[in-house]
């Protein structure tokens, strides 16, 4: 199972990347799972101003975007709550697609730096993946005090966040092969 992982977190001094990392360390473990991250800022999206295969002539890194996530059976979408809400960078590179999406199962991951974990953009991002055709997934990783739960050399010193991350991985290839098998 090819899973793609899109982390809607660009801003200088991020803490959303290190939990986007942990999850590809985690899912590149089990069987028979392949994962690419999508770290939105490694790639230069430009603003939408028409879906990219419209385009004149096609911007390469979008067509190469496109690819990777057509190839993935299942994706995560990975982002901190700005405003009540996800990232516009995440929103903007979305944007940019739509049959890329249909019919995928789509996991949901959200940070911040209280004790609410990103519950309002988890929320949102949920509802953004059914209007794109997709499927999200019910249950939630929900990462409270982003800012805290790794020590300053990248380890995991927080068990409480191991321990949802693990549920959350397990619920999500369960999740992912169901609906891998009825497409």
């Amino acid at each position: 199972m090819k899973i793609g992982i899109i982390l809607g977190s660009v801003r200088e001094g991020r803490r959303t990347h290190r939990v986007a990392h942990r999850l590809v360390e985690v899912l590149s473990a089990q069987d028979e799972v392949e994962v690419r991250l999508l770290d939105l800022e490694e790639y230069d999206l430009p603003l939408l101003r028409d879906r990219w295969e419209r385009q004149e002539p096609v911007n390469p890194v979008l067509a190469t975007f496109s690819a990777y996530l057509r190839e993935s059976d299942a994706l995560i979408f990975v982002s901190p709550e700005y405003h009540g809400s996800y990232t516009g960078v995440l929103k903007n590179a979305i944007d940019h697609f739509w049959k890329e999406f249909s019919h995928k199962p789509i996991g949901v991951v959200a940070t911040g730096a209280g004790r609410f974990g990103g519950i309002n953009a988890s929320t949102e991002m949920q509802m953004l993946i059914l209007s794109l055709g997709a499927f999200p997934m019910p249950y939630k990783l929900l990462v409270p005090f982003v800012n805290k739960i790794f020590a300053a050399d990248d380890s995991l010193p927080d068990q409480d966040f191991e321990k949802n991350l693990q549920q959350f991985v397990s619920e999500f290839l369960w999740f992912a092969r169901a609906l891998a098998n009825a497409r």
